[in-house]
């Protein structure tokens, strides 16, 4: 059975950069792999693709958008040609219709930084074919558990599930000489490790009641794609990252 992951994606392209604020996550992202055996293919959610129902891409091998502003130019010239997956599209199209999701797909939609950025550190051969899978607009909380849902039978046909975004996201809260976000790291850690399936559920259902929950995000769109992932899952997480980054607590979350 694939593992499912939620990880960090970093500033941008920051990660990609050798930028120093951001070395202790691009060494996560490289050696990450190593833990996540041989994938079959990849499915990505990002936090940066928002439609009313949930939308694949499509593409043979679909392009980049430099989702991004304000970096130097080279950040504008990155280069990752990975190759989609029409049939792992179809696929799970199927899965979230089987569930009475509708879902869309996109044939022109590129991937956004939320998944070359980790990828291309994760996966540099580009020898993996990698599907993206939107988030919706509603930003339900339900929703997206019942999206992860209806995917968990990739899991047994090898698609690692990629849950692509930032467990602290508040821009205002950058940077500030001391640590934020810490509260409510610890309780996303508490919750997530808990073996108890339904009740994991109504607590991510309910996340805007954690400690400091709407300080860690203001829009909730870099944390929904860890509600896909736990809803993929059967058991409790591991945590595989726990730092500092940029001045804020995050983690990055590993189901088996």
């Amino acid at each position: 059975m694939a593992p499912i992951v939620y990880l960090p994606h970093g500033a941008g392209p920051l990660p990609l950069l050798g930028d120093p604020s951001q070395k202790a996550l691009a060494e996560f992202l490289t050696h990450l792999p190593h833990t996540l055996g041989n994938p079959t293919a990849i499915l990505v959610i990002s936090a940066h693709w928002e439609e009313k129902h949930p939308t694949l891409t499509g593409a043979n091998v679909p392009g980049l958008i430099y989702d991004y502003y304000g970096f130097e130019p080279r950040a504008y010239t990155i280069n990752y040609e990975a190759k989609g997956s029409l049939a792992l599209t179809k696929r799970v199209q199927e899965c979230l219709h089987v569930k009475n999701i509708e879902a869309h797909i996109d044939t022109k939609r590129g991937y956004d930084h939320g998944v070359f950025v980790p990828l291309k550190l994760m996966y540099p051969e580009t020898t993996v074919p990698i599907v993206q899978l939107s988030l919706v607009a509603s930003f339900s909380p339900l929703v997206h558990i019942r999206m992860g849902e209806a995917l968990r039978a990739l899991r047994d046909e090898g698609v690692l599930i990629l849950g692509s975004g930032l467990s602290f996201h508040n821009m205002r809260a950058y940077g500030l000489p001391t640590a934020q976000g810490v509260a409510f790291d610890a309780w996303l850690q508490e919750t997530l490790v808990s073996n108890d399936y339904e009740g994991t559920k109504q607590k991510l259902i309910a996340w805007e009641s954690a400690p400091e929950a709407r300080f860690a995000h203001p829009r909730e769109e870099h944390l929904l794609p860890l509600h896909v992932c736990f809803g993929a899952s059967t058991k409790g997480a591991k945590v595989v990252f726990d730092a500092l980054f940029m001045g804020t607590k995050v983690s990055a979350f590993l189901w088996e």
